[in-house]
């Protein structure tokens, strides 16, 4: 097996944050389930679903970073290739939440860059801290999206089901990913840890929406 070495971790973290930032680079591995519906809104209720979808990509952009700067500094080979598999496997949420904001001649936040540097940073922390807390910080930031895509579910216009089949499949993914960071090993993160966690994501959640 290859051995990386630090210029070749750092080429593909460059490329790993490209891939999720720029607009039409990722591509869903599968069928986006919102195909086989048609959603008529109107103009006030589409601006609104923008917004949602916007907080959602942004949420999503901030799982890739995570995902990524744990991967980074795990310890063990596992949990770092589980790492890896997790951000390939939500790829499909980004590429679905763009869709749908294309669908919606609406746009991404101008404000994922920051996100992103702000979740690496932040996962990368979790992989150095150990691989029990790496996969403890999977497990309670799926539960927190987890949260985040059941309201946005609650608060979509009844006629709108392309928004609720895309964001319905990615709870059940995103709980997946929190089990199986569960089975291997996660533990639970100190109260100080969750509290700063749901800080960050509301602060996210407010200004991704609008901007």
């Amino acid at each position: 097996m290859r051995q990386y070495t630090g210029l070749d971790k750092l080429i593909n973290s460059f490329d790993q944050a490209l891939r999720s930032l720029v607009p039409g680079v990722t591509a869903a591995q599968r069928n986006n389930p919102a195909t086989p519906v048609e959603s008529q809104l109107g103009v006030s209720e589409a601006r609104h679903v923008a917004g949602l979808m916007r907080v959602n990509h942004s949420g999503e952009v901030c799982a890739q970073a995570l995902y990524h700067g744990q991967a980074l500094t795990a310890k063990l080979p596992h949990v770092r290739q589980e790492m890896q598999q997790a951000a390939i496997e939500e790829q499909d949420h980004l590429a679905w939440c763009e869709d749908r904001l294309k669908e919606l001649d609406s746009h991404t936040s101008l404000l994922n860059p920051m996100w992103y540097g702000l979740s690496f940073g932040m996962g990368a922390i979790a992989g150095i801290a150990g691989d029990k807390y790496s996969l403890g910080f999977v497990a309670e930031t799926e539960r927190q999206v987890s949260l985040h895509l059941v309201h946005h579910i609650s608060q979509l216009p009844a006629q709108d089901q392309r928004s609720r089949l895309i964001l319905e499949q990615m709870n059940v993914d995103e709980l997946h990913h929190r089990e199986t960071a569960l089975n291997a090993g996660g533990v639970e993160l100190p109260a100080p840890v969750r509290i700063t966690m749901t800080a960050i994501s509301k602060l996210m959640t407010k200004t991704s929406y609008f901007i």
